[in-house]
Protein backbone atom coordinates (compact mmCIF):
# COMPACT_ATOMS: atom_id res chain seq x y z
CA UNK A 1 0.00 0.00 0.00
CA UNK A 2 1.67 3.40 -0.98
CA UNK A 3 4.84 4.69 0.55
CA UNK A 4 6.45 4.90 3.06
CA UNK A 5 7.92 8.36 4.55
CA UNK A 6 8.85 9.03 8.52
CA UNK A 7 8.06 11.81 11.38
CA UNK A 8 9.37 11.77 14.30
CA UNK A 9 8.49 14.49 17.39
CA UNK A 10 7.98 14.90 20.82
CA UNK A 11 5.97 16.41 23.24
CA UNK A 12 4.38 18.12 20.07
CA UNK A 13 1.52 21.25 21.19
CA UNK A 14 -1.82 19.71 20.96
CA UNK A 15 -2.01 17.44 23.92
CA UNK A 16 -3.43 14.49 22.76
CA UNK A 17 -1.20 14.31 19.38
CA UNK A 18 2.72 13.59 21.41
CA UNK A 19 5.60 11.49 20.20
CA UNK A 20 8.89 10.41 20.96
CA UNK A 21 11.84 12.30 19.04
CA UNK A 22 11.91 11.44 15.39
CA UNK A 23 10.27 8.28 15.14
CA UNK A 24 9.23 7.04 11.95
CA UNK A 25 6.14 7.44 10.24
CA UNK A 26 4.18 6.81 6.86
CA UNK A 27 2.63 8.75 4.09
CA UNK A 28 0.60 7.93 1.29
CA UNK A 29 1.11 8.53 -2.70
CA UNK A 30 5.09 8.60 -2.70
CA UNK A 31 7.88 10.02 -0.55
CA UNK A 32 6.65 13.15 0.94
CA UNK A 33 6.06 14.16 -2.88
CA UNK A 34 4.66 10.82 -3.45
CA UNK A 35 7.03 7.66 -4.17
CA UNK A 36 6.69 4.13 -3.62
CA UNK A 37 8.03 2.47 -0.14
CA UNK A 38 11.17 2.81 0.56
CA UNK A 39 9.83 0.68 3.64
CA UNK A 40 7.39 -1.19 1.54
CA UNK A 41 4.32 -0.46 4.07
CA UNK A 42 3.00 1.67 6.82
CA UNK A 43 2.67 -1.24 8.61
CA UNK A 44 6.59 -2.32 8.76
CA UNK A 45 7.12 2.00 9.11
CA UNK A 46 4.56 1.70 12.36
CA UNK A 47 6.80 -1.20 13.44
CA UNK A 48 9.74 0.65 13.68
CA UNK A 49 8.06 3.14 15.85
CA UNK A 50 5.59 5.60 13.96
CA UNK A 51 3.64 7.85 15.87
CA UNK A 52 2.66 10.14 13.16
CA UNK A 53 1.73 9.24 9.66
CA UNK A 54 2.15 11.96 7.30
CA UNK A 55 0.11 11.97 3.71
CA UNK A 56 -1.91 13.78 0.97
CA UNK A 57 -5.65 13.26 0.08
CA UNK A 58 -6.94 13.66 -3.99
CA UNK A 59 -10.60 12.56 -4.16
CA UNK A 60 -12.10 10.65 -7.59
CA UNK A 61 -14.55 11.18 -9.63
CA UNK A 62 -16.76 8.52 -7.62
CA UNK A 63 -16.17 10.41 -4.24
CA UNK A 64 -13.50 8.59 -3.03
CA UNK A 65 -10.51 10.23 -0.38
CA UNK A 66 -7.59 8.60 -1.66
CA UNK A 67 -3.69 9.19 -0.61
CA UNK A 68 -1.54 10.25 -3.06
CA UNK A 69 0.59 13.48 -3.40
CA UNK A 70 0.03 14.25 -6.83
CA UNK A 71 -3.22 14.88 -8.47
CA UNK A 72 -1.82 13.83 -11.94
CA UNK A 73 -0.59 10.21 -12.05
CA UNK A 74 1.88 10.77 -14.77
CA UNK A 75 5.09 10.79 -12.49
CA UNK A 76 3.87 8.28 -10.54
CA UNK A 77 2.21 5.71 -12.14
CA UNK A 78 2.98 6.93 -16.14
CA UNK A 79 -0.60 7.70 -16.66
CA UNK A 80 -1.43 11.54 -17.81
CA UNK A 81 -4.41 11.31 -16.48
CA UNK A 82 -5.92 12.77 -13.26
CA UNK A 83 -6.93 11.25 -10.09
CA UNK A 84 -10.63 13.41 -10.33
CA UNK A 85 -11.45 12.27 -13.67
CA UNK A 86 -11.04 8.22 -12.85
CA UNK A 87 -13.18 5.98 -10.61
CA UNK A 88 -10.69 4.59 -7.68
CA UNK A 89 -11.74 1.10 -9.43
CA UNK A 90 -9.79 2.49 -12.98
CA UNK A 91 -6.75 4.11 -10.77
CA UNK A 92 -3.32 2.75 -12.19
CA UNK A 93 -1.10 1.30 -9.68
CA UNK A 94 2.29 3.03 -8.54
CA UNK A 95 5.20 2.61 -10.65
CA UNK A 96 7.70 0.01 -9.67
CA UNK A 97 10.57 1.02 -9.72
CA UNK A 98 9.72 4.83 -8.80
CA UNK A 99 12.19 7.20 -7.98
CA UNK A 100 12.74 8.68 -4.42
CA UNK A 101 12.15 12.39 -4.76
CA UNK A 102 14.28 13.18 -2.28
CA UNK A 103 17.41 10.99 -3.02
CA UNK A 104 17.86 11.22 -6.72
CA UNK A 105 19.19 8.58 -8.34
CA UNK A 106 17.60 5.81 -5.53
CA UNK A 107 14.59 3.77 -6.49
CA UNK A 108 12.16 2.00 -4.11
CA UNK A 109 10.30 -0.99 -4.29
CA UNK A 110 7.15 -2.48 -3.52
CA UNK A 111 4.83 -5.37 -3.24
CA UNK A 112 1.51 -3.29 -2.94
CA UNK A 113 1.07 -0.66 -5.38
CA UNK A 114 -2.37 0.32 -5.16
CA UNK A 115 -3.32 3.88 -4.18
CA UNK A 116 -5.13 3.27 -0.84
CA UNK A 117 -7.79 5.20 0.56
CA UNK A 118 -7.79 7.62 3.58
CA UNK A 119 -10.45 5.01 4.99
CA UNK A 120 -8.56 2.37 4.86
CA UNK A 121 -5.23 4.00 6.96
CA UNK A 122 -7.66 5.43 9.51
CA UNK A 123 -9.18 1.77 9.99
CA UNK A 124 -5.44 0.09 9.93
CA UNK A 125 -4.21 2.20 12.32
CA UNK A 126 -7.46 3.94 14.56
CA UNK A 127 -4.19 4.97 17.01
CA UNK A 128 -1.71 6.38 15.66
CA UNK A 129 -2.10 10.31 14.71
CA UNK A 130 -1.99 11.44 11.01
CA UNK A 131 -1.21 14.19 9.08
CA UNK A 132 -3.38 14.83 6.41
CA UNK A 133 -2.48 17.44 3.91
CA UNK A 134 -5.20 19.31 1.49
CA UNK A 135 -3.66 20.44 -1.37
CA UNK A 136 -6.67 21.11 -4.19
CA UNK A 137 -9.38 24.22 -2.95
CA UNK A 138 -11.59 21.12 -3.45
CA UNK A 139 -14.78 22.03 -0.81
CA UNK A 140 -16.04 18.61 -1.41
CA UNK A 141 -12.65 16.83 -0.23
CA UNK A 142 -12.19 18.97 2.75
CA UNK A 143 -16.08 17.99 3.82
CA UNK A 144 -15.50 13.84 3.60
CA UNK A 145 -11.78 14.29 5.34
CA UNK A 146 -13.78 15.83 8.11
CA UNK A 147 -16.28 13.39 8.06
CA UNK A 148 -14.18 10.79 8.13
CA UNK A 149 -12.06 11.72 11.01
CA UNK A 150 -15.29 12.41 12.92
CA UNK A 151 -16.28 8.97 11.82
CA UNK A 152 -13.84 7.62 13.64
CA UNK A 153 -13.25 9.77 16.19
CA UNK A 154 -9.91 10.63 15.73
CA UNK A 155 -10.20 14.87 15.56
CA UNK A 156 -7.85 15.36 18.60
CA UNK A 157 -4.97 12.85 16.92
CA UNK A 158 -5.65 14.11 13.29
CA UNK A 159 -3.81 17.36 11.69
CA UNK A 160 -5.14 19.58 9.23
CA UNK A 161 -2.24 20.62 6.66
CA UNK A 162 -1.97 22.82 4.00
CA UNK A 163 0.30 25.47 2.90
CA UNK A 164 -2.18 27.81 1.24
CA UNK A 165 -4.01 30.18 4.44
CA UNK A 166 -7.31 30.38 2.22
CA UNK A 167 -7.48 26.05 2.35
CA UNK A 168 -6.38 26.08 5.64
CA UNK A 169 -9.55 28.35 6.80
CA UNK A 170 -11.85 25.81 4.68
CA UNK A 171 -10.37 23.08 6.81
CA UNK A 172 -10.98 24.46 10.14
CA UNK A 173 -14.25 25.75 9.23
CA UNK A 174 -14.89 22.10 8.32
CA UNK A 175 -13.64 20.21 11.50
CA UNK A 176 -12.43 23.28 14.11
CA UNK A 177 -11.38 20.32 16.58
CA UNK A 178 -8.48 19.26 14.55
CA UNK A 179 -5.11 20.69 15.60
CA UNK A 180 -3.09 22.41 12.52
CA UNK A 181 -0.23 23.66 10.72
CA UNK A 182 1.35 27.26 9.67
CA UNK A 183 0.26 28.50 6.25
CA UNK A 184 2.93 30.16 4.66
CA UNK A 185 1.54 33.46 5.13
CA UNK A 186 1.00 32.49 8.75
CA UNK A 187 4.84 31.63 9.29
CA UNK A 188 5.88 34.85 7.63
CA UNK A 189 3.98 36.20 10.58
CA UNK A 190 5.83 34.07 13.10
CA UNK A 191 8.95 35.22 11.50
CA UNK A 192 8.11 38.51 11.91
CA UNK A 193 6.91 37.92 15.52
CA UNK A 194 10.38 36.33 16.29
CA UNK A 195 12.52 38.96 14.90
CA UNK A 196 10.66 42.15 16.63
CA UNK A 197 10.88 40.09 19.71
CA UNK A 198 7.02 39.43 19.79
CA UNK A 199 6.93 36.27 19.74
CA UNK A 200 6.35 35.25 24.00
CA UNK A 201 3.43 38.02 24.01
CA UNK A 202 1.33 36.65 21.13
CA UNK A 203 -1.08 33.11 21.60
CA UNK A 204 -0.37 31.30 18.17
CA UNK A 205 -3.28 28.82 17.64
CA UNK A 206 -0.80 26.58 15.32
CA UNK A 207 0.50 23.58 16.76
CA UNK A 208 2.44 22.66 14.15
CA UNK A 209 5.64 24.43 11.88
CA UNK A 210 6.71 22.12 9.30
CA UNK A 211 9.13 22.92 6.26
CA UNK A 212 11.96 21.93 4.32
CA UNK A 213 15.68 21.07 5.63
CA UNK A 214 17.58 23.91 3.26
CA UNK A 215 20.48 21.56 2.55
CA UNK A 216 17.90 18.94 1.10
CA UNK A 217 16.47 21.85 -1.29
CA UNK A 218 19.85 22.88 -2.22
CA UNK A 219 20.53 19.34 -2.91
CA UNK A 220 17.18 18.23 -5.00
CA UNK A 221 18.04 21.71 -7.11
CA UNK A 222 21.18 20.53 -8.12
CA UNK A 223 19.81 17.65 -9.73
CA UNK A 224 19.30 16.91 -13.48
CA UNK A 225 15.82 18.48 -14.76
CA UNK A 226 15.75 21.23 -11.30
CA UNK A 227 15.27 24.57 -11.54
CA UNK A 228 16.80 27.20 -9.59
CA UNK A 229 20.11 28.31 -8.36
CA UNK A 230 22.65 26.01 -6.37
CA UNK A 231 22.49 27.15 -2.67
CA UNK A 232 19.40 29.37 -3.01
CA UNK A 233 18.87 28.51 0.40
CA UNK A 234 21.56 29.06 3.23
CA UNK A 235 21.18 27.72 6.68
CA UNK A 236 22.20 31.17 7.97
CA UNK A 237 18.72 32.66 6.85
CA UNK A 238 16.81 30.51 8.87
CA UNK A 239 17.39 31.35 12.58
CA UNK A 240 13.96 30.49 13.40
CA UNK A 241 13.61 27.04 12.20
CA UNK A 242 17.07 26.53 14.55
CA UNK A 243 14.80 27.92 17.31
CA UNK A 244 12.93 24.32 18.16
CA UNK A 245 14.04 25.00 21.97
CA UNK A 246 11.94 27.98 21.57
CA UNK A 247 9.14 26.55 19.67
CA UNK A 248 8.99 23.93 22.25
CA UNK A 249 8.62 27.10 25.08
CA UNK A 250 5.18 27.63 23.22
CA UNK A 251 4.21 24.03 22.85
CA UNK A 252 5.34 24.51 19.06
CA UNK A 253 5.97 21.24 17.28
CA UNK A 254 8.93 22.13 14.53
CA UNK A 255 9.19 19.52 11.88
CA UNK A 256 11.61 19.13 9.00
CA UNK A 257 11.41 17.07 5.84
CA UNK A 258 12.46 15.23 3.77
CA UNK A 259 15.62 13.31 5.33
CA UNK A 260 17.05 10.43 4.19
CA UNK A 261 20.30 10.61 5.33
CA UNK A 262 22.36 10.02 8.60
CA UNK A 263 24.23 13.80 8.23
CA UNK A 264 20.76 14.88 7.70
CA UNK A 265 19.29 13.46 10.75
CA UNK A 266 22.20 14.89 12.99
CA UNK A 267 22.05 18.42 11.02
CA UNK A 268 18.66 18.53 12.01
CA UNK A 269 18.55 17.54 15.60
CA UNK A 270 21.55 19.97 16.01
CA UNK A 271 18.85 22.71 15.57
CA UNK A 272 16.80 21.57 18.22
CA UNK A 273 13.67 20.68 16.05
CA UNK A 274 11.23 18.47 17.35
CA UNK A 275 10.99 15.87 14.45
CA UNK A 276 11.74 14.95 10.99
CA UNK A 277 9.98 12.89 7.86
CA UNK A 278 12.09 11.00 6.12
CA UNK A 279 11.77 7.96 3.10
CA UNK A 280 13.38 5.80 5.15
CA UNK A 281 11.66 5.06 8.67
CA UNK A 282 14.37 2.25 9.58
CA UNK A 283 17.34 4.06 8.94
CA UNK A 284 15.53 6.78 10.94
CA UNK A 285 14.94 4.00 13.48
CA UNK A 286 18.34 3.10 13.76
CA UNK A 287 19.97 6.46 13.95
CA UNK A 288 17.49 7.55 16.99
CA UNK A 289 18.49 4.42 18.31
CA UNK A 290 22.12 5.02 18.11
CA UNK A 291 22.22 8.54 19.00
CA UNK A 292 19.55 9.52 21.42
CA UNK A 293 18.84 13.22 21.56
CA UNK A 294 20.51 15.00 24.37
CA UNK A 295 18.38 14.83 27.28
CA UNK A 296 14.99 13.10 25.97
CA UNK A 297 13.72 10.07 26.66
CA UNK A 298 13.44 7.59 23.79
CA UNK A 299 11.24 5.36 25.41
CA UNK A 300 8.11 4.93 23.28
CA UNK A 301 4.64 6.19 24.94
Amino acid sequence: MGQGLARGSHSLSHPQVRHTPAVPAWGGGGCVLGCLPADPSPRSAVAQGTQLLELDCQRTRDGVVVVSHDQNLQRQAGQDQNIRELDYADLPPYRDPLEVTFSPGAFSHGSDRRIPRLEEIFQKFPNVPVNVEIKQDDEELIRQVADLVRRYRRSHITVWASFQSKILEKCRAANPDMPYIFSVQRGLLLLLLYYTGLLPFVRLPESFLQFPLPSIINRCRRTPGSHGQEGAWSQDSWVLPSSGRGGEAWELGVLLWVLNEEKDFEEAFSYGVSGVMSDYPTLLRHYLDTHPPPGQDTTEE
